[in-house]
C-alpha cells in the first residue's frame, strides 16, 4: 500500500505541474478578452477563464508543495510516466472545458468533449454559432489544438521539465517523436523540433494574412491547420472564406494544404529539408508509403468524381471545371489523410461519390506519419503491415528452413516493434467496433454513419458521416465513449489501458 500511495504521490506531482503551467496558459485569452472587451462577439465575463485559471494555479501549487513535504522516492519509471501522461490530457481536458461551459451555457460533458477534441486536435466540434463566438474563446479553441499538436507531455517538457524525467515521460507519447534524435538529449532534440513547429505555424499565419484573412483569423487557423486539428473560427469552416466573397480564397486554400501537408509529415523530414536535405521527401519507407498513400487516393477521389460528372452529362472538360474538382479532391485527401478536418465540401455530400466516402473512411484509419501532429495508424505502420504480409506468402513459396527477416529501410524490424504494431491493430479495430456498435445501439444511424463517428474520434480526424447538428444529439454514453476514444487514439491505446490496470497503481 505504501508502494501504491508512493506511486501516486509521483503522478499527482507531474500532474499538478502541468496544470501549473495550464493556468498560466490561460492568461493569453484572459488578457486578450479584456483587451478587446465590449466589442463585437468579444468575452466580457471574467469568470470565463479566472475560474480555470485559479483552480489551474492553486491545484497545482498544492501538488508542488505536497511532494516538497514528502520524503519518500521520486524517481519517475514507466508505469508511472504512463499514468502521468493519461491523467495529465484527461486533467488538462477538465480545466480546458470550464470556459466552453461556463461563457456558452452548454453541459459540461458537451464542454468536456469539446476541450478533449481540442487537445487530442480531433476537431470533432460540439459548439455551433462560432461565427458570432466571443474571439477570445475562438483563440482558445485553437490554442488547445497548437498545444496538442505535438503532444500535451512534449510541450510541457520543453517548458519544465528539462531533464532528469523527460525520457521517461517522453515515452508516453513516442508515436509523436521517433526515429534518431535531431540533437543529443531528449530535451534538447524536443526543443528543435517545437522551434520548427512554431516556424511553419508563423510561416502559415503571413501566407494566409497575406492571402487576406485578418490576423486573428490567420494566426488561429495556422494553429489548427499545423496541429492538424481542424477547429475553424466559422461553422462553414474553410468554405466560409468562399462563401463570404474573399477574393483569395483559392490561395487560402493551397496555403491551408501545404500547412496541413507539413503538419501531417514527420516533422523530422522537416528538419532535414530545413538543413538541406531535398532527399528526405523520398529516401525512406514511410515517406514513399506517405506519397503512395496520398497520390492513390486522389486518383480515387478526382477520378470518382470526373466519372460521376461525366455520367451525369455535366461538363468535364474545361480548365475551371477541372481546377475546381482537382482542388476539392486533394484539398480533402489532405484534411483527411493528415487527420486535420477542414472542409470546403461536406465529404457525406453528393458532390462525393460513394468511392470516394469510402476512400476517406480508409484513410482515417491510415492517417500521417509517425513523428507528425496528425493522428491514425500512421503510414509507418502501414508499411511494416503491408511487409508483414508479403513476407509471410514469400515464406509459404520458401523451405521451412529459410531465414527471412523483416527489413525496414534496409535494416531488421525487431520483434518488439512488430508486437505492438499487430497489438496497436487489434487494439484500434476492437475500439472501432465497440464505438461503432455503441453508435447503432443507441441511436437511428445506419451502419456506416455508426462507424464513420468512431472512426472520427479514434483517428483524431473531425468529419465523419454523422453531421454537426446530430453530433450534439448524441446519448451520452456514445459521447464518453468517443472521448475515450479521442483519448485513446492520441496516446495509441496503451497508456489509456494502464489507467485502468489496478497494478499499475500498486
Amino acid at each position: 500500500m505504501r508502494f501504491g500511495l508512493a506511486r501516486l504521490r509521483i503522478v499527482l506531482t507531474y500532474v499538478g505541474t502541468i496544470l501549473f503551467v495550464l493556468g498560466f496558459l490561460m492568461l493569453i485569452p484572459f488578457f486578450f478578452s479584456i483587451l478587446f472587451a465590449g466589442g463585437q462577439g468579444q468575452d466580457v465575463r471574467t469568470g470565463t477563464f479566472t475560474i480555470p485559471l485559479l483552480i489551474s494555479v492553486v491545484v497545482g501549487a498544492a501538488c508542488r508543495l505536497q511532494i516538497q513535504r514528502w520524503k519518500g522516492p521520486r524517481d519517475i519509471g514507466r508505469p508511472e510516466s504512463m499514468l502521468v501522461c493519461t491523467l495529465g490530457w484527461v486533467a488538462v481536458s477538465a480545466l480546458g472545458a470550464i470556459p466552453f461551459s461556463y461563457h456558452l451555457g452548454v453541459s459540461y460533458l458537451d464542454a468536456y468533449f469539446e476541450a478533449m477534441s481540442g487537445f487530442t486536435t480531433t476537431g470533432i466540434t460540439m459548439l455551433s454559432g462560432l461565427d458570432f463566438m466571443p474571439k477570445s474563446l475562438l483563440l482558445w479553441r485553437a490554442m488547445t489544438q497548437w498545444i496538442g499538436g505535438l503532444g500535451i507531455l512534449t510541450f510541457f517538457l520543453v517548458l519544465i521539465f528539462q531533464g532528469g524525467p523527460s525520457y521517461r515521460l517522453l515515452g508516453a507519447e513516442s508515436h509523436k517523436i521517433s526515429g534518431k534524435r535531431i540533437a543529443p538529449g531528449t530535451w534538447n532534440t524536443l526543443k528543435i523540433l517545437w522551434l520548427v513547429y512554431t516556424l511553419f505555424t508563423l510561416v502559415v499565419t503571413v501566407g494566409l494574412y497575406l492571402a487576406g484573412m485578418n490576423f486573428f483569423d490567420a494566426i488561429t487557423h495556422a494553429f489548427t491547420c499545423l496541429s492538424t486539428g481542424g477547429y475553424s473560427n466559422y461553422d462553414a469552416s474553410i468554405a466560409y472564406f468562399q462563401d463570404s466573397g474573399y477574393p483569395h480564397y483559392i490561395a487560402i486554400e493551397y496555403i491551408l494544404i501545404f500547412g496541413m501537408w507539413v503538419g501531417g509529415t514527420n516533422f523530422l523530414i522537416h528538419y532535414r529539408l530545413i538543413t538541406g536535405e531535398m532527399k528526405a521527401l523520398w529516401d525512406n519507407g514511410e515517406m514513399r508509403t506517405w506519397w503512395i498513400i496520398l497520390g492513390g487516393a486522389l486518383l480515387l477521389v478526382l477520378g470518382s468524381r470526373l466519372w460521376m460528372l461525366q455520367s451525369a452529362g455535366s461538363p468535364v472538360a474545361g480548365q475551371a471545371h477541372l481546377h475546381d474538382s482537382f482542388r476539392h479532391s486533394l484539398f480533402q485527401v489532405l484534411s483527411i489523410a493528415t487527420t486535420t478536418g477542414y472542409g470546403t465540401r461536406d465529404i457525406a455530400s453528393s458532390y462525393f461519390t460513394p468511392l470516394a466516402r469510402q476512400v476517406f473512411l480508409v484513410l482515417m484509419l491510415i492517417g500521417g506519419c509517425a513523428g507528425s501532429t496528425a493522428g491514425g495508424l500512421k503510414a509507418a505502420r502501414i508499411a511494416i503491415l503491408w511487409k508483414m504480409m508479403v513476407q509471410q506468402v514469400r515464406k509459404v513459396l520458401k523451405p521451412d528452413a529459410s531465414i527471412d527477416m523483416l527489413l525496414v529501410d534496409g535494416k531488421p524490424l525487431g520483434a518488439t516493434e512488430v508486437y505492438r504494431t499487430a497489438g496497436l491493430l487489434f487494439g484500434w479495430l476492437f475500439l472501432l467496433l465497440f464505438g461503432a456498435m455503441t453508435t447503432a445501439a443507441l441511436s437511428d444511424y445506419n451502419a456506416i454513419e455508426s462507424a464513420s463517428g468512431m472512426f472520427s474520434a479514434l483517428g483524431n480526424i473531425g468529419p465523419c458521416y454523422i453531421s454537426a447538428k446530430g453530433l450534439t444529439m448524441l446519448h451520452p454514453v456514445i459521447k464518453l465513449v468517443y472521448i475515450v476514444g479521442m483519448l485513446a487514439g492520441r496516446l495509441e491505446i496503451l497508456p489509456v489501458l494502464i489507467l485502468f490496470s489496478g497494478r499499475a497503481w500498486k
